[in-house]
């Protein structure tokens, strides 16, 4: 029994070879190893496809951030060439200031400023009344040499408006001492504009005025420096002053 056994197996590894297989190497997986198979190879295609799509989001990320940053760039650069194109621009803080040498109503003045794209000065602290007063002082060629700025009680006598339309705080004025008057000799409309300057310097800051509209001042020009070149920018309006 035992030979019959030895010689099938022998036919046996012989008909192996002849189909050129490997007796001593053929074996069979069984089915739990072969699931186990397909689903390491699953996991791996999840992994490879988590970490694609990861490293696309990321990437998608960094190029958003450059784009920004480029932007942020390209837009700093441009006004720094408006602001060196335009040398009569002056940068102090967060404002440019344009000192209008040219003489017109307070009115028009407005309108010379708005074509700038920006208004009539409007002062938030002592150390912006510093700066303006020390610039006008070098501007003016004598004492009649005023400066339009953007205040007005043109809607009701004595109470002053700043362009944007916010209430002048009288903790943070700098009137000369007999200013405002309302001065009607001249002109029975009285003196509803203000301006500021005083030739050789000002005690304490103090050199604002109010006059009549219609006469021919010089004006400072206000706008915020962080707008675009070819953005035109208006200060909000209110009806307490008369319209543009």
């Amino acid at each position: 029994m035992m030979m019959s056994v030895a010689v099938n197996q022998e036919e046996g590894d012989e008909e192996a070879a002849a189909r050129g297989e490997n007796p001593s190497r053929t074996c069979k997986l069984p089915a739990g190893g072969v699931v186990l198979l397909v689903l390491v190879g699953l996991l791996a295609a999840a992994v490879i496809t988590y970490k694609l799509s990861f490293d696309k989001i990321r990437t998608n990320q960094t190029i958003q951030t450059l784009k920004e940053e480029n932007e942020a760039l390209r837009k700093n650069i441009s006004d720094e060439r408006c602001v060196k194109k335009r040398p009569e621009w002056e940068k102090y803080r967060g404002s440019l200031y344009y000192f209008s040498t040219n003489k017109s109503s307070w009115n028009d003045s407005r309108r010379s400023c708005a074509d700038l794209g920006s208004d009539l000065v409007k002062i938030d602290s002592r150390e912006e009344q510093m700066f303006l007063e020390i610039r006008v002082r070098d501007l003016m060629e004598n004492d009649r040499e005023k400066f339009w700025i953007g205040l007005t009680d043109s809607v009701e006598e004595g109470k002053w408006f700043w362009v944007d339309g916010s209430p002048l705080n009288k903790s943070l004025s700098f009137w000369l001492p007999w200013e405002p008057d309302d001065m009607k000799a001249e002109n029975p409309a009285g003196e509803d504009c203000g301006g500021m300057g005083k030739k050789g310097g000002a005690d304490d800051l103090i050199c604002w005025y109010d006059q009549f509209c219609d006469l021919h001042r010089r004006s400072i020009c206000e706008k915020p420096t962080n707008l675009s070149t070819t953005e035109l920018h208006f200060f909000s309006k209110s009806n307490y002053y008369h319209p543009l």
